[in-house]
């Protein structure tokens, strides 16, 4: 492509245009060979390459291209690191271009709404400020390699059931605040070279042709540019879809969208500067991601030792009661490893997602490489390939353990549990793995359990009775080196919950509707997703969101905060005060104390993740915008921060708060618009207005008996009232001649004339 867009537009037919906007078959983009426009290539990329072997196959049942496979999203999701996102993606922009990918589909940055989402593992976190962060990082690494990202499920693409005629029913506050703000953050941060857009309907209109999503919110709000492209077969109404701003369907060739839309053109439902937008919008797609064809691959070791270190930084320790880990070998010169998972790892989900990896790490032979000649390492099954209880393994399994030191045991979520097209049936361990964890514990009170899933497990049945417990997720092909490492302590744990783990699956604010009716799903808990809703409930969760434990201890301390202009600077100490390095997630949560609606008790706004050797003292800096204070205001359609008193929350999980600041911040006062229907107190609360009230009623007070005085008992008692309902009820006798109508209109155009001075 030697020739403008501009220039190209004006060669292309009208059918070369309309052909354009599908794609050439399964995983290419068509190209016009007699102009020199080249197809472009794009495959599944959010843990890794999913490249098939023919472009004519989906190749979700077979094998494909081996390519590198690193940790899952909801598992990279918990190593809350932003250096290490970047750092996958420039390795996988690289490994891309090695293999002819020009650009990637992902990655996925849904929020979890209930932990039984069948591609949870794909997402990053339940919040949008963690999950967008992450998302911008990832996507800025891949495209500064000339590799594109394609961000998905664009929007509300909560569940796998019925999710190609569901519904997503949400108000828009909660759109805003909650499904869109991490899409939000990543378009501003990172601009995707291309958005996907979701299977499922968004209040009644597909995502697909959703005009007010693709149009009004991401093209004119955000500003955004690139491509939007289908997810596959996601396509319902083509004509509608391109007026929207979808500009490429995929897959192709969608012969029958291409003679629609050249006819849509031709009788003039759709113009051809439509069309042209599309079209112009694609073809800087393929500018872009033909622009830098160098290839610096790393070769599959250094691909592999990244996928071990994102492993290491995403495992979270749970429990260590007693500081049973990391392992001694003064206290565990015999260890017993059960679970058929520390053998046959479960390293990512099923579905799109799966990676054919080009090699894996077995826990077991590095656990055995690790221990050594200082310690004894022995095996057994503990529980079947199939889901039934084999008592004879169990007592295996309590034998082996009886005899050990300590007892290591890998369990998880079998899987075919976690698979895109089926949601989860629940979040608990099988039953013969739980009742595994019974036996073993009774008998060796040294027990750890390496937990292994996609989504948040409830382990209320066996948690109590253990004293450690890590959960790997699924961390891609390094997991089995990274788990060993943690059990011994070469590797300090650092990895910090990116959602709730429940004491029990009803506990879940979305419990009660997970599932839509009717073709329509309702999100009734609004604002209340994940940590918002158990701090809301006061519910205790299991684990809380960002909580993940250390083998060393940081304190907080001199904690300072300032407001410059609209912007807020937040700084404090952090301190290792343990005896080895490590990295401790700070992470900053603020509480607006003064807002007349509805907030959550705290929202995350900043993180980092900061790395200190034992002793080592190091300032924090968090620079807070207007915008990581505010609402989304539905009553102007705009985001608003309020002036008033905020509590700024800093600590090493939702739960675990170490320092805490009170700051007024003064972000201007908001002017209200008036209306008929507007409330006493809104006239109250706002300067002019209330002066041209109180002159107002004082003239009223002089031609009616039941007097209004702006008293405390008065307002106490209407100050939910419109005003023209207390004009209705005490001024009948002093409206002779206006209507009270007449008199509101007359008292907002007074508040406009002062206003003005």
């Amino acid at each position: 492509m030697n020739r403008s867009t501009s220039e190209l537009l004006k060669e292309l037919t009208l059918n070369e245009k309309a052909s354009l906007c599908a794609g050439l078959n399964m995983w290419m983009t068509k190209g016009i060979e007699r102009l020199n426009i080249p197809p472009v290539h794009m495959y599944d990329g959010t843990n890794g390459i999913r490249k098939t072997n023919s472009n004519e196959e989906m190749g979700i049942t077979s094998e494909n291209v081996p390519a590198t496979c690193y940790p899952t999203g909801s598992a990279i999701g918990s190593s809350w690191n932003t250096d290490l996102l970047h750092e996958v993606g420039v390795a996988l922009g690289r490994e891309s271009k090695a293999m002819d990918v020009e650009l990637l589909l992902g990655p996925g940055v849904n929020m979890k709404r209930t932990p039984l989402g069948g591609r949870n593992f794909e997402y990053y976190s339940e919040d949008p400020c963690l999950t967008g962060e992450l998302g911008a990082a990832f996507i800025n690494g891949i495209q500064s390699e000339g590799v594109g990202a394609s961000v998905k499920h664009f929007a509300g693409n909560n569940q796998e059931f019925e999710k190609m005629v569901t519904s997503s029913e949400i108000d828009e506050r909660t759109l805003r605040e909650i499904y869109l703000s991490a899409f939000e953050r990543i378009i501003k941060k990172s601009d995707p070279w291309t958005v996907m857009c979701s299977y499922n309907l968004l209040n009644g209109t597909y995502a697909s042709e959703n005009e007010h999503l693709l149009n009004d919110i991401l093209r004119e709000e955000w500003g955004y540019e690139g491509v939007v492209l289908s997810d596959w077969t996601a396509v319902n109404d083509r004509i509608r879809g391109l007026k929207a701003g979808l500009d490429l369907e995929m897959p192709g060739p969608a012969h029958y969208n291409t003679k629609a839309i050249v006819e849509a053109v031709q009788t003039g439902k759709l113009s051809e500067e439509q069309l042209d937008r599309s079209v112009g919008r694609i073809l800087k797609l393929v500018e872009r991601v033909t622009g830098n064809k160098d290839t610096q691959a790393s070769g599959e070791d250094g691909y592999h030792a990244l996928a071990r270190k994102a492993a290491a930084e995403s495992i979270v320790l749970l429990k260590n009661d007693n500081a049973i880990l990391p392992l001694r070998p003064e206290t565990a010169s015999s260890i017993a490893v059960i679970g058929r998972f520390a053998k046959k790892p479960r390293i990512q989900g099923a579905g799109s997602a799966k990676v054919t990896p080009t090699r894996v790490d077995i826990p077991l032979d590095e656990i055995k490489e690790l221990a050594g000649t200082l310690a004894t390492v022995s095996y057994t099954d503990g529980y079947p390939e199939d889901a039934s209880v084999n008592e004879d393994l169990i007592k295996d399994s309590v034998t082996l353990a009886m005899g050990a030191d300590v007892a290591v045991l890998f369990v998880g979520q079998p899987e075919y549990a976690e698979s895109e097209m089926h949601d989860l049936k629940d979040i608990e361990l099988p039953e013969h793995q739980v009742k595994l964890i019974q036996a073993v514990a009774a008998v060796q009170p040294k027990c750890i359990v390496v937990t292994s899933s996609g989504s948040a497990l409830v382990m209320r049945p066996w948690v109590q009775h253990v004293p450690g417990v890590i959960h790997s997720w699924l961390s891609g092909q390094g997991m089995g080196r990274a788990i060993a490492e943690v059990l011994f302590g070469y590797s300090n744990p650092s990895g910090k919950l990116s959602e709730t783990f429940p004491v029990k699956l009803s506990d879940n604010p979305s419990h009660m509707r997970i599932r839509g009716e009717n073709g329509k799903l309702y999100y009734r808990e609004g604002l209340f997703v994940g940590y918002r809703y158990y701090d809301r409930k006061e519910l205790a969760p299991q684990f809380p969101f960002g909580h993940g434990l250390s083998y060393t201890s940081f304190t907080y301390s001199d904690l300072e905060m300032v407001q410059q202009g609209t912007g807020v600077t937040v700084s404090f100490e952090l301190k290792n005060t343990g005896k080895r390095r490590g990295k401790e997630v700070v992470q900053l949560y603020v509480h607006d104390e003064e807002c007349k609606w509805t907030r959550p008790e705290k929202e995350l706004k900043a993180f980092a993740k900061i790395e200190l050797e034992p002793g080592e003292k190091q300032k924090i800096i968090f620079e807070l915008e207007e915008r990581d204070f505010a609402y989304f205001n539905t009553k102007y359609n705009r985001w608003t921060a309020d002036t008033g008193y905020f509590q700024i929350l800093l600590g090493s999980s939702s739960k675990d708060i170490r320092i805490t600041g009170r700051l007024h911040c003064d972000f201007g006062k908001e002017e209200i618009t008036f209306h008929k229907f507007s409330l006493l107190s809104d006239w109250l609360s706002d300067p002019a207005a209330k002066a041209v009230l109180e002159h107002c009623l004082n003239e009223m007070n002089e031609h009616v008996t039941d007097k209004v005085y702006l008293n405390e008992e008065f307002i106490g008692f209407w100050e939910d009232f419109p005003m023209v309902k207390i004009l209705q009820m005490f001024g009948q006798t002093w409206m002779n001649e206006r209507s009270p109508d007449e008199i509101i209109q007359e008292l907002i155009a007074q508040i406009d004339q002062a206003r003005k001075g």
